[in-house]
């Protein structure tokens, strides 16, 4: 029985079609391929098998294909894309629990450089735009920096596990090429720096940015993005959150505070 058993996960093969691009300017198009199975496999191992040997379904050889994966459990947010519909990391999409024929698409949020690659460069500049960093001066020894509340400290380090992948942005409606909308992710990384003590001292500025065109007003609450985002952020609270301070922050302006 175990030898009937072992011999038929040998012959089982995992059904796979590609949306590709060969490079920015050129239409995209599928590839089938189909993968010897091993239990356990997720899609990154089964892209790997695809590069190792680019034979699509039909036995005619192709290029490999190309993706960007980096710490395979689920750390760095590189091998974000489209499976089966839904954004997600492809380290931790098991092909076990996928539909076959799995289908992977490049996220359609960011311009594709080829194939599954895409190019976050609108994430990194909307986290510039709004100073997702805590500005220190780093030429001599400042000590230990301040201590936070225990309270404060425990929400924040749920903010702090953003790995800056994309997937809310992809999720989101509101975020496309029709807009400058910066997306949920930065908005909530700019509630995770004002909260610390010392990022505090550029929050007014923060603020303001997240006041400007393409900034919070973009957001239409359709709370897509934290039913999506992998690492559980909760990106709505923090939106109504930065909404109330923008409020808070255009009365000071109106008053000369």
């Amino acid at each position: 029985m175990a030898t009937t058993t072992a011999t038929a996960t040998a012959q089982r093969k995992v059904k796979f079609v590609i949306t590709r691009k060969d490079s920015p300017e050129a239409a995209s198009y599928t590839e089938e391929f189909e993968v010897p199975y091993r239990p356990n496999m997720n899609v990154i191992s089964a892209l790997m098998e695809i590069q190792r040997n680019p034979v699509k379904a039909d036995g005619a050889k192709t290029a490999p294909v190309c993706w960007e994966s980096n710490c395979l459990e689920e750390v760095c947010g590189a091998c974000s894309m489209v499976i089966n519909g839904k954004p997600r990391q492809a380290c931790s999409a098991l092909v076990d629990k996928l539909e076959q024929p799995i289908r992977l698409e490049p996220m359609s949020t960011f311009p594709v450089v080829r194939d599954l690659v895409i190019n976050r460069e609108r994430m990194f500049n909307a986290l510039k735009k709004v100073k997702a960093w805590i500005p220190i001066d780093g030429t001599y020894d400042l000590g230990p920096g301040p201590r936070m509340a225990e309270s404060k400290r425990q929400w924040a380090y749920e903010l702090s596990k953003c790995m800056t992948c994309g997937v809310c942005l992809e999720a989101c409606p509101n975020v496309n090429d029709r807009n400058s909308f910066i997306g949920p992710a930065s908005i909530s990384q700019v509630r995770l720096f004002n909260a610390h003590p010392t990022g505090e001292m550029n929050k007014h500025e923060r603020l303001e940015a997240l006041m400007e065109e393409g900034g919070i007003e973009g957001c239409g609450n359709s709370q897509n993005c934290v039913r999506s985002c992998p690492k559980g952020i909760p990106l709505t609270t923090s939106i109504a959150a930065m909404n109330r301070d923008t409020t808070k922050q255009l009365f000071k302006q109106w008053l000369g505070m």
